[in-house]
C-alpha cells in the first residue's frame, strides 16, 4: 500500500514539475498577451492563490468570530466551477435551482476566463464570484481553507489532477455536471486510461450529457457505478434580457428597409473571409442585406475591422454605431455580452468556429430564438446538438464552397427558412429537463454526505 501511494505521490510531483516548466517556457507568450491585449492581467492574485476578502463573507449573520474559528461551517458551501462563457450560461439555472434547494448553502462560482468572470459576477454577484486557482498546491488550498466546500460542481469536463487530489483530501464531495467527452480528447484521454482511473476515482458523481458520453467517461476509467445521465444543461438555458442595442437595431432595419439579416457569431480566425465572400454574393440579389458580425475573441476585433477596410465593405462598429443606416453593409460587434439577443434579428443564423476546423460553438442561443441556423461542417465539439438537429431538419450544414449557396437558397424560400427556425425552437423544447434532474442527483449525492457525516460522529460518540 504504501509504495503505492509513494508511487502516486511521485506522479503528482513529476506533473506538477511538468506544469512549472511549462508555464516556465511559455512566459514570453504569456507576457505579450498581457501586454498585446491585456489578457490575464485581471484576478492574477486570486489565481496564485489569494483569497478575497469578499469571499470570506458569510451566508447570514454570524455571531462574533471566536479565535481560530473558520469563517464558514463545511457545510454552508457549494463550489461551482464553469471555465468559461459557454459554461457560466449552462449552469446559471443549476446555481439558481441549488440556490432554491438548498437555502442555507453559500454558493460561490469560480471561472477561468475574464469573459467568464464578466458574465458570471453579472449573474451570480460580484461577492460570489472570482478567478479559479492554477492547478498548483500553494494555490489550491487557500481557497479550500477559506472556503471548506461540501460540495464542489466541475462543468462539463475540468480535469486538474491536483485540484481533484486536494479536494477530495479535504473532505469535499466532488461532481462533474454536464460531462462530455469530444471527438478531439476521446484518443488522448484513452490512451492515458491507466492514470486517468486514479485521478477519476477522486470524483464522487459523474452527469453526462448523452449515453455517448457516458460509455466514453467509463472508457476513461470512471467507475460505471458512479455515472448517470442527466442530459444537456445548455438545452435549459433561458434567453437573457435583451439590452437597449436590440431594439435599436430593429427599429432602425425597419426604418430603412435594410435586409435580410445575416446574424454570424463567435467566429474565428480564418471564418471572416470567407463570411464576408458569402455576404458579397447575397448583396447581388439582395442589396440591403445587413451583416451583424460577432468574433469570439475580443483581440481580434482590430483585425477583423482591418479585413473590412481591405475588403473595401461598408462597416459600423457596434461600440460607436449611433443609427446610422446599416443597408448594404456590416456592423462589427467589438464588445461582449450582446450576440445571444443578437441572434433575435436574424433572418439566418450563422454560428462559427464551424467553417475552418475548430470544432464549432454552440447553437442553442440562436434555436432560443427560432431562427434559420446554418454552420460549417466542423462541428466535432457539439456533435451531439448538432446530429439531434439534423436529425430533426432543424439546421443546414455547409462548407465554405457551398454557403453561399445555401444562404441564398434559403434567402430565396421564406416557408422553409421560417420553418427551419421553428424546428429549430420544437428541438430546443423537447430536450429540455436536464437542471432538475441534475439538482436531484446532487441533492442525493449531499444527502449521502449528510449520513455519512452523522454515522461517523455516532460512530465517536459510541467510542468515548
Amino acid at each position: 500500500m504504501s509504495v503505492r501511494l509513494e508511487w502516486l505521490e511521485l506522479i503528482y510531483l513529476l506533473y506538477s514539475a511538468l506544469l512549472a516548466a511549462g508555464m516556465l517556457l511559455s512566459l514570453p507568450y504569456w507576457l505579450f498577451q498581457m501586454m498585446r491585449y491585456g489578457k490575464y492581467r485581471k484576478g492574477f492574485a486570486e489565481r496564485m492563490g489569494r483569497v478575497a476578502d469578499r469571499l470570506r463573507w458569510t451566508v447570514r449573520p454570524e455571531p462574533p468570530p471566536q479565535p481560530q474559528r473558520e469563517p464558514f461551517r463545511r457545510d454552508e458551501v457549494i463550489w461551482v466551477h464553469a471555465v468559461s462563457v459557454g459554461e457560466v450560461l449552462a449552469v446559471s439555472g443549476l446555481v439558481a435551482e441549488l440556490q432554491r434547494r438548498f437555502s442555507g448553502h453559500r454558493i460561490v462560482v469560480s471561472t477561468t476566463t475574464d469573459t467568464g468572470q464578466v458574465l458570471a459576477r453579472k449573474r451570480f454577484g460580484e461577492k460570489n464570484v472570482f478567478y479559479f486557482p492554477i492547478d498548483f498546491a500553494f494555490a489550491i488550498r487557500p481557497y479550500l481553507r477559506a472556503l471548506r466546500p461540501q460540495l464542489i460542481v466541475i462543468a462539463e469536463t475540468e480535469l486538474w489532477p491536483n485540484f481533484l487530489r486536494l479536494a477530495h483530501t479535504h473532505g469535499a464531495r466532488i461532481a462533474i455536471v454536464n460531462a462530455r467527452i469530444s471527438d478531439r480528447s476521446r484518443p488522448n484521454y484513452r490512451r492515458l486510461r491507466w492514470l486517468l482511473r486514479k485521478m477519476l476515482a477522486q470524483v464522487d458523481l459523474f452527469l453526462a450529457q448523452t449515453q455517448e458520453d457516458a460509455l466514453r467517461l467509463g472508457e476513461i476509467g470512471a467507475r460505471g457505478e458512479r455515472i448517470r445521465v442527466t442530459g444537456n444543461l445548455k438545452f435549459d438555458q433561458v434567453a437573457a434580457a435583451a439590452p437597449p442595442i436590440v431594439e435599436s437595431l430593429r427599429n432602425s432595419l425597419a426604418a430603412t428597409a435594410a435586409g435580410p439579416a445575416l446574424v454570424c457569431g463567435s467566429t474565428v480566425e480564418g471564418e471572416e473571409p470567407l463570411l464576408l465572400k458569402a455576404l458579397e454574393s447575397v448583396l447581388v440579389a439582395h442589396p440591403r442585406a445587413v451583416m451583424i458580425l460577432a468574433p469570439r475573441h475580443p483581440e481580434r476585433f482590430e483585425s477583423v475591422a482591418a479585413l473590412l477596410e481591405n475588403m473595401s465593405i461598408r462597416f459600423w462598429r457596434r461600440s460607436v454605431w449611433n443609427g446610422q443606416p446599416l443597408a448594404g453593409g456590416v456592423l462589427l460587434v467589438d464588445g461582449l455580452g450582446e450576440l445571444a439577443a443578437l441572434y433575435a434579428l436574424a433572418d439566418i443564423a450563422f454560428v462559427g468556429g464551424s467553417l475552418v476546423p475548430r470544432g464549432g460553438h454552440n447553437i442553442i442561443e440562436p434555436a432560443q430564438h427560432g431562427v434559420a441556423i446554418v454552420v460549417g461542417n466542423h462541428t466535432e465539439n457539439f456533435r451531439d446538438i448538432v446530429s439531434l438537429f439534423q436529425s430533426r431538419k432543424a439546421i443546414r450544414v455547409a462548407g465554405p464552397a457551398e454557403l453561399p449557396l445555401v444562404l441564398l437558397e434559403l434567402l430565396a424560400n421564406d416557408a422553409e427558412r421560417k420553418a427551419l427556425g421553428q424546428r429549430a425552437a420544437e428541438t430546443m423544447r423537447s430536450q429540455t429537463g436536464a437542471t432538475a434532474r441534475t439538482a436531484d442527483e446532487l441533492q442525493k449525492l449531499l444527502e449521502q454526505d449528510r449520513a455519512q457525516v452523522s454515522w461517523d460522529q455516532g460512530a465517536r460518540r459510541s467510542r468515548l
